[in-house]
């Protein structure tokens, strides 16, 4: 739900979704999907709105049934090091390299802001072409997806003539080539298949959303985790590329322990279960339909952000709060050891806020002598003071 008033209730840890909660990677994971699609004979619309919130091993099961189950673990493994390598082309070989130096595997993007974090303010890689299959790269598998890349290049007798500096930064200041044609001369210098050269096209870069910072570093350490359908390498390949440190506590789609993934409840309750507290003293954030269907099956309050969906696809979800992102949100300790509670204040959106004051005072009589008003808290069952873990949830 929503509302124009400030609500508040406490809880006991935090539970978030990775992207689309914490962070924006969804360009590079439609781009990789969409070549998925492309490589199967798919329509990339579809296999990307039907992959979206859910695991890459699930997702390849049903696309590409033929792999054999021997075979999953590294070919989600490549599937996911392709995702980075989309999100990093632009700035490592494309336009972007022209303005920043090359940026290795570890680096930091730049954040949203409020008023970029709209899904639709981010060019969608459903209208790019995708060319070119994962299969090529198949014997460069080892020790990783960008190594093998460079592996391809070497292969090539136009780069075994090349001087180191050369395949260090691929495109070298020197040229004045690059400036004017930066594609041909990749592709001249380097034999860069098409989806290579359309991926260096387009920013598709990591970001982090808006307030995720400020609400991360409110939490006390040992009272959040994290529960994501991307397996290793890609749930930590995001978080670190925008400053996260990824928490003890993150649970991700290639954990053994895990028997479902999204919209399934497991993810939630095993993280839960890791931090030591009940998955219904817990808050989990979410943006995709079937990750917040697996927050309410797990028992949590789950709390909506419209950074990568439309209001309207995911109002219906079970969600019991739907908030534009997380600057709406406010987290505060309360207490200690123990005795420690998360207080959870959620703002109405400006222009919902100053609506609200406009009807207060339409409705307020000019004779009327002024009343104190009372901060409105909310129904929801986690609306209580602090408590200790042998008091009931009460609803004030």
């Amino acid at each position: 739900m929503s509302s124009n008033t400030e609500q508040t209730f406490y809880a006991d840890a935090v539970l978030f979704d990775m992207d689309g909660t914490l962070t924006d990677s969804i360009a590079a994971v439609e781009a990789a999907w969409g070549k998925v699609a492309t490589d199967i004979g798919q329509d990339p619309a579809y296999v990307i709105a039907a992959t979206h919130g859910k695991r890459a091993v699930d997702n390849l099961a049903q696309f590409k049934p033929h792999i054999k189950e021997h075979e999953m673990d590294r070919e989600v493994q490549a599937f996911e090091e392709s995702i980075l390598y989309f999100a990093d082309a632009y700035t490592k070989h494309g336009p972007g390299s022209l303005q920043n130096s090359p940026v290795n595997s570890g680096a930091t993007t730049p954040a949203l802001s409020p008023s970029s974090s709209n899904p639709a303010s981010r060019n969608s890689s459903r209208a790019s072409s995708f060319v070119g299959t994962l299969a090529q790269l198949a014997p460069f598998r080892r020790p990783s997806f960008l190594h093998r890349v460079s592996s391809l290049l070497t292969m090539s007798p136009s780069i075994r003539e090349a001087d180191s500096e050369a395949l260090e930064n691929p495109i070298s200041e020197e040229s004045e080539e690059v400036s004017e044609d930066w594609k041909a001369t990749l592709q001249k210098k380097h034999q860069f298949e098409a989806w290579q050269l359309e991926a260096a096209a387009v920013d598709r870069s990591v970001r982090i959303l808006p307030g995720v910072k400020r609400v991360m570093d409110s939490i006390p350490k040992g009272r959040y985790a994290v529960a994501t359908s991307g397996a290793k390498t890609y749930a930590y390949g995001c978080m670190t590329r925008v400053g996260i440190t990824p928490p003890e506590v993150t649970i991700t789609a290639d954990d053994k322990r895990l028997k479902a993934g999204k919209p399934a409840p497991d993810p939630f309750l095993l993280a839960a279960k890791e931090l030591g507290f009940d998955a219904k003293r817990c808050v989990v954030f979410e943006d995709s339909p079937s990750g917040i269907r697996a927050g309410v099956a797990s028992g949590a309050t789950v709390i909506a952000v419209c950074t990568s969906h439309e209001r309207a696809k995911i109002e219906n979800c079970g969600a019991h709060f739907i908030v534009d992102n997380m600057e709406q949100i406010e987290i505060t300790p309360e207490g200690e050891g123990e005795n420690l509670r998360l207080k959870f204040t959620i703002k109405p959106k400006a222009a919902d806020a100053h609506a609200h004051a406009q009807e207060q005072e339409q409705e307020e009589k000019p004779v009327a002598l002024p009343q104190a008003q009372t901060k409105q808290q909310s129904s929801h069952p986690l609306a209580a003071p602090p408590i200790t873990a042998t008091q009931p949830i009460m609803a004030q």
